[in-house]
């Protein structure tokens, strides 16, 4: 006789509150929870203010979604709400371990699968070997080129970025424990602090993950209290994401360059990080040591995976001379789940262990 337990069933829950179900992707090793339903409706006339509702209102679906019991502290999310924007597909909020993020590279290359596989854009016609997704990410309309066959996602994903730029170069700030580190700062959907991790005392390629993150981590407290953020275009915007450590090797070159990330709450990307790739890409166009559609390979020290990416035209954002970047990776799926929650469990909405 059959096992019940071979039979899909939720457990018992709260009825009036819906389960959560998701779709779990991964590109390059970094997570992405897509919500495919359960979340309540996101109030808004624009992204932006969705972005700012979903904060104030619903932020214990981000909790339930990402942190323990269901998640971990380094889990990332992506809920779809409709944009305002004529030429969209669809719109993105980005959710991680503190709150929401303005852009997110790796979720627009695994979401650029989703939308094709999972009907959100019509497939193209047969022999077209490429579809694309427009994208509204908090920071802007991202275009993602996804391969495929047959109508369905198969292989690399590209997108083309925001107008990225640099902010600030050669930026000198006292880090406690390390002293004055030189840093540079720069935007690709959303602002990360630059710095080799030779300049802190440890080997990117090398060291311990828990020493880049306390290193990064000082790198970033020391930049948002000594410095202010600007976008020209969007108060929202205006903010330090994150400190991406390097191996310095910031001249072309045929072979991949290394870095690891850490934003949020000394949240670790297990990617190359795609916003960060584009920043980097457009520090360096800005440095003279990239031309125009020359590509680079980045590798993520945590993994070992690997994304491309090149400056593809020159763009402006505001007064800043900007380009428009592309980043190629590989997303996977890896299941789906449905979340649910008993009103009498003390831990419903999620808990974080620092």
């Amino acid at each position: 006789m059959e096992s019940s337990l071979a039979v899909p069933r939720l457990p018992p829950h709260d009825p009036r509150t819906p389960p959560l179900a998701v779709v779990d992707m991964h590109t390059g090793g970094e997570p992405l929870r897509v919500v495919l339903a359960g979340c309540p409706e996101v109030v808004g006339p624009t992204l932006l203010a969705k972005r700012r509702y979903m904060r104030e209102h619903l932020d214990h679906v981000r909790r339930r979604l990402l942190l323990e019991p269901r998640g971990h502290r380094d889990m990332y999310g992506a809920v779809l709400v409709p944009s305002e924007l004529p030429d969209a597909h669809l719109g993105v909020l980005f959710l991680h371990n503190e709150g929401y993020s303005s852009m997110c590279g790796h979720g627009v290359l695994a979401l650029g699968r989703f939308a094709l596989d999972f009907g959100l854009v019509p497939a193209p016609p047969a022999g077209v070997r490429e579809a694309r997704v427009n994208i509204h990410c908090p920071c802007g309309l991202v275009a993602a080129f996804v391969q495929c066959e047959g109508g369905r996602s198969r292989g690399p994903v590209r997108f083309h970025s925001v107008p990225a730029f640099a902010l600030a170069t050669d930026l000198l700030v006292d880090v406690p424990g390390h002293g004055k580190v030189v840093v540079d700062i720069a935007y690709g959907g959303a602002f990360y602090a630059f710095v080799s991790a030779e300049k802190l005392g440890l080997d990117v390629c090398s060291a311990k993950t828990r020493d880049l993150v306390d290193a990064a981590t000082a790198v970033t407290g020391a930049v948002k209290a000594q410095f202010k953020i600007h976008h020209p275009e969007s108060a929202d915007l205006a903010f330090l994401y994150g400190t991406i450590l390097t191996d310095g090797r910031d001249a072309h070159s045929e072979e991949p360059t290394t870095n690891i990330c850490v934003f949020a709450d000394a949240q670790v990307d297990r990617s190359p990080t795609g916003s960060g790739v584009t920043a980097r890409i457009a520090l360096q166009y800005h440095k003279g040591l990239l031309e125009l559609n020359q590509t680079r390979a980045f590798k993520s020290s945590a993994t070992g995976s690997v994304f491309t990416g090149k400056a593809v035209r020159e763009a402006k954002c505001g007064d800043f001379k900007a380009v428009i970047v592309e980043v190629s990776g590989q997303a996977h799926y890896t299941g789906t789940a449905s979340f649910t929650i008993e009103d009498d469990d003390s831990l419903k909405d999620g808990f974080l262990l620092k």
